[in-house]
This record gives C-alpha cells, structure tokens and sequence, in this order.
C-alpha cells in the first residue's frame, strides 16, 4: 500500500501525493486565481520529482465553465510535455455535457470513471472500463 502525503498548501485545493502520482481533488466552484496557482505548483512538482502521473478528481464539481476546461487541458499538456500523465476521474454527466457544449475536447486528457481506475490506468491496467452493472467489491 503507497503512503499519501498531503502536498504544499495550494489554497483550498488538496492534493495528496501517493508515490509517483498527485491526486488532485477539487470541490465546488474553483476561483481563477487559485486555479493558475495549482496549474503552475503541479507543473513545478512534475519537473521537481518522480511524478508520473496526475488524477484530478472531479466528483466534487457540478459545473465547471470554459475558464476550469482550459486549466485542465492545460494541465494535461504541460504535465505531457513533462512526461507525466494526466487522468480525469469522477466526471459527473452535467460536467461532460457542459465541456462538450463549450467545445472543449480536452487533448491529452484521458478520463476514468473512479478515482481508482484512474491509479489503475496510471499503473498499466488495460482498461478503467468494467461491464455495465459491475461493481469493483470494496477490501
């Protein structure tokens, strides 16, 4: 089992470093500056250590507007450019709905549907999907 550690203080947004990867998880509405300072420190982070992976989880977010789409597509392809990966884990359907309508195609983003998967992607598995009506048991 990899030990979290909580990151540095990125304003209202925790980030827990489990081995290589950050996890990133935010909640609710993310203010734009809070959102360039997190871009900005994950990009430091990235270029610092072993990182190689990023999870953002947004499960927490309801909405999300062009200004959130454009961070994360950011963070993707400046983490890519560091050779790390970036996974989008918890999209609730309004969320997907409203970056499709915005445009936004996320280049370099892949998504899972659970945090978990998305650590499972990271590692190698093959697939984050499971059949429909399948359930992943809790240990």
């Amino acid at each position: 089992m990899t030990e979290a550690h909580a990151g540095p203080p990125w304003g209202s947004v925790p980030v827990l470093r489990l081995g290589d990867v950050l996890l990133v998880t935010l909640q609710g509405d993310l203010h734009d500056s809070t959102a360039e300072r997190l871009q900005q420190d994950i990009s430091e982070t990235i270029a610092s250590s072993s990182t190689t992976g990023v999870v953002i989880d947004l499960s927490g977010v309801e909405m999300v507007d062009s200004f959130l789409g454009r961070v994360l597509a950011e963070i993707a392809a400046k983490a890519g450019l560091l050779a790390a990966q970036t996974v989008v884990a918890g999209m609730r359907p309004a969320v997907a709905i409203t970056l499709v309508e915005l445009g936004l195609t996320l280049p370099g983003l892949r998504t899972a549907l659970t945090t978990e998967d998305a650590l499972g992607l990271l590692a190698g598995e093959t697939s984050p999907y499971r059949p429909r009506g399948t359930r992943r048991e809790s240990p």
